[in-house]
């Protein structure tokens, strides 16, 4: 008997996801909305109470299409996983990613295709403490290839924020580049810069805190 019930309770959630995810446009849902949801998983997450999902069911439902609400531009800090971060499950975010969560060509042409293809309607810029990237951009060190040139030079005009002499003021400077980033994002794309202008899009500057977990809302 419990077992029927526990095959019963699995076809529900399937059926669930399945009728979702067939919808053509998920329902219209605020920025202010979207982020209280994002705020919410933050908090299971800061707190070590995580929601319990049927990754099976979701994984299945999504084979055919996604609409993630939202996406995500993050640096590629292993300790700073978005999906974690706002425990969220499969579908749930469109996430970009890479060293100091530069907005190059790549990066804002996936953002590009979140927006126009798959329904993205908020984009969350996240940087974090102790950011590797900006540490390196800050550092005023040579870098050891032009590849690594090209990740921290886009980071350096946030270094005048911070004190050399004071290690501690580097987070002024993540959160500059953070902020520098939003507003490129603008300025590099007009298909993001009209979906803002519409209405239809809307940028978050966030920002991660490796002591605590929390994502704080810069903008």
């Amino acid at each position: 008997m419990c077992r029927a019930l526990c095959v019963f309770a699995y076809l529900a959630v399937v059926i669930v996801c399945v009728c979702s995810a067939v919808g053509q446009n998920p329902p219209t849902v605020s920025a202010e909305q979207i982020w209280s949801d994002l705020a919410a998983g933050n908090h299971r997450f800061v707190v070590g109470k995580t929601a319990s999902r049927h990754l099976i069911a979701q994984r299945q439902a999504l084979t055919e299409s996604q609409h993630p609400r939202v996406t995500v531009l993050s640096c590629s800090d292993s300790r700073v996983p978005p999906e974690l971060v706002f425990d969220t499950g499969l579908g749930d975010l469109f996430v970009v990613r890479s060293a100091g969560e530069d907005d190059d060509p790549i990066s804002i042409g996936s953002i590009e295709y979140a927006v126009e293809h798959v329904g993205s309607t908020v984009i969350v810029v996240m940087g974090h403490q102790n950011c590797g990237a900006v540490t390196a951009a800050c550092s005023g060190k040579k870098s050891e290839s032009v590849n690594l040139d090209a990740v921290v030079a886009p980071i350096a005009s946030s270094c005048a924020k911070m004190d050399p002499k004071k290690p501690e003021t580097l987070d002024l400077a993540v959160r500059d580049h953070i902020h520098r980033v939003s507003e490129d994002l603008l300025a590099k794309s007009e298909l993001l810069k009209e979906a803002v202008d519409k209405g239809k899009l809307t940028i978050i500057e966030a920002y991660y805190s490796l002591d605590t977990g929390e994502v704080t809302k810069l903008h």
